[in-house]
């Protein structure tokens, strides 16, 4: 069995390799997120050095290349969400209908993250999209639940309708059936070009920006409804 010995003695080196990152990355990790905020020229170069949890992976911290090896046959985009813990980001309703497709997500925990993705756009062609943020798409979809989603965003139409002019332009721009949720009857989800919730909460913990650029930043908020839900049927029904 020396082919058997030989691969033994490879895992064992990856193994060595990799708590020896993992000690590099404790140290230096910070320091790399910055360099993708200020470093343009080598941000792609930078980027394959960052490391991070998974839904998948919740100990061991994995590449962007690794996530790529493991995608979904067909999935165009690099799925994220941020938060304050591992287990506030895991539960997170942002992602429900994601980890139900059985899509890896990137959990981002360090406050510095939301920054370092206002830099990162995309990555080897793929685009990163937030799972808190208006607009997410996923594309496993076939005809049979584009056809379902048409069905149900006209099936309720009039609830959404309604609830926007209850809400009014000032809290809310837009009142939509959801595409992520799953088990939760409504969510608040941010414009695509505004900070979300967590960004959000990081900046005003710092109370460094001046308030005209919070109001600008915040971004504009969307209710999403959950149309599978029993609340939302009920409501509907009224």
């Amino acid at each position: 069995g020396s082919d058997e010995e030989d691969e033994e003695e490879e895992d064992e080196i990856d193994e060595a390799e990799a708590r020896k990152y993992s000690i590099f990355w404790g140290e230096f990790g910070k320091a790399m997120k910055l360099g993708i905020i200020e470093d343009s020229q080598n941000r792609n170069r930078i980027a394959k050095l960052i490391r991070f949890q998974t839904s998948k992976s919740a100990t061991d911290l994995i590449a962007l290349d690794e996530y790529i090896e493991r995608m979904k046959e067909g999935q165009k985009n690099i799925y994220y969400v941020a938060g304050q813990s591992y287990d506030e980001v895991a539960n997170s309703p942002f992602v429900e209908r994601l980890l139900a497709k059985d899509y890896e997500v990137i959990y981002f925990t360090d406050p510095v993250d939301e920054y370092m993705m206002q830099h990162m756009f995309e990555y080897e062609d793929y685009n990163f999209m937030n799972a808190a943020k208006d607009e997410l798409k996923m594309s496993d979809k076939d005809d049979k639940e584009k056809k379902q989603e048409k069905q149900l965003k006209k099936d309720f139409d009039g609830l959404t309708k309604w609830w926007k002019e209850v809400l009014g332009d000032e809290s809310i721009e837009n009142v939509k059936v959801s595409k992520r949720l799953a088990t939760t009857p409504c969510i608040v989800v941010t414009s695509k070009f505004g900070w979300s919730a967590n960004m959000q909460r990081i900046m005003e913990a710092q109370a460094l920006t001046d308030s005209q650029k919070q109001a600008y930043m915040k971004g504009r908020k969307i209710l999403e409804i959950n149309p599978r839900h029993p609340l939302i049927k009920e409501l509907k029904s009224l």
